[in-house]
């Protein structure tokens, strides 16, 4: 169970809070492109397991939280700062999935005081300029619209639909299984609108406002081989400049069904979270 509210910032946006409440440690969740950023099982079955305390926010454009244009990954971090005040939380592990993964690394950046280590699962890395950045994207029409700007991925979005092919028959599966709540919650999200997506998209291709190299935590990158949104060579460019991080490569994972290592993963957050306080 995890309790909902509503934060008004100093900006005059509104930002939804998902949290547990109780827990020996926190963990902040980010979530995946589109979702709500509410909590749903596993998560929550895994977390309580392990003693977590654990928090999400809906990024602005998701699940009540205010649109913000012009956001940058990097923004993600003053947010969560202030949420963490607010919360009382003075040191936290970040986990995420996908673009959730991208913020999850952009935070530990701009917080290294914070943040006491990070997890990913199939994270999308810096843009690097190149068209090579694409490779192995079953879709990337979303991302090229981005990179003409906000009206340009606004006019893509009313005429796009999902791709099949963009997820395997394990992910598929673990939509209909482990993650169906998963599934289930980006549908929610992809129906109130396109503005969080659009946002998370021009995000994700223009600078990042956060320099991964100040990253101190340790980091746990999870890859999925078959990963056909976040192919493996974001991983690889990660791990490239995150040089303290710890690789995971799942030969038959795809984008979605790489989560089924979060058990391993939270246990790795509760052990390096440990050697720290030692």
């Amino acid at each position: 169970m995890a309790i909902t509210r509503d934060l008004r910032l100093a900006d005059g946006r509104d930002l939804r809070i998902h949290d547990t409440g109780d827990g020996d440690t926190a963990l902040v969740w980010h979530h995946g492109t589109p979702q709500t950023g509410a909590l749903y099982e596993p998560l929550l079955g895994l977390a309580r397991q392990r003693g977590f305390r654990l928090v999400s926010c809906a990024r602005p454009g998701y699940g009540g939280s205010t649109p913000q244009p012009g956001r940058a990954v990097g923004s993600a971090a003053s947010d969560l700062a202030h949420v963490a005040d607010v919360l009382c939380l003075d040191r936290f592990a970040v986990m995420g999935s996908s673009s959730g993964g991208s913020h999850a690394l952009a935070c530990a950046a701009l917080l290294p005081d914070r943040v006491t280590g990070v997890a990913c699962f199939a994270a999308i890395a810096p843009f690097t300029g190149d068209d090579s950045w694409f490779a192995g994207m079953a879709d990337d029409g979303a991302l090229r619209a981005a990179m003409a700007g906000r009206e340009a991925r606004l006019r893509y979005a009313e005429q796009s639909e999902f791709d099949p092919a963009t997820f395997t028959t394990a992910d598929f599966e673990a939509l209909s299984g482990t993650w169906e709540a998963m599934g289930v919650d980006a549908g929610t999200a992809g129906r109130a609108g396109p503005d969080g997506q659009v946002d998370d998209d021009i995000a994700l291709v223009t600078p990042w406002a956060a320099d991964l190299a100040l990253v101190e935590a340790p980091v746990l990158l999870v890859q999925g081989e078959q990963d056909r949104v976040a192919p493996r060579t974001h991983a690889e460019q990660l791990a490239r400049t995150l040089p303290q991080s710890e690789m995971w490569f799942r030969r038959d994972d795809g984008h979605i069904s790489v989560l089924d290592a979060c058990p391993e993963a939270m246990d790795w957050l509760l052990e390096v979270t440990r050697l720290l306080v030692e």
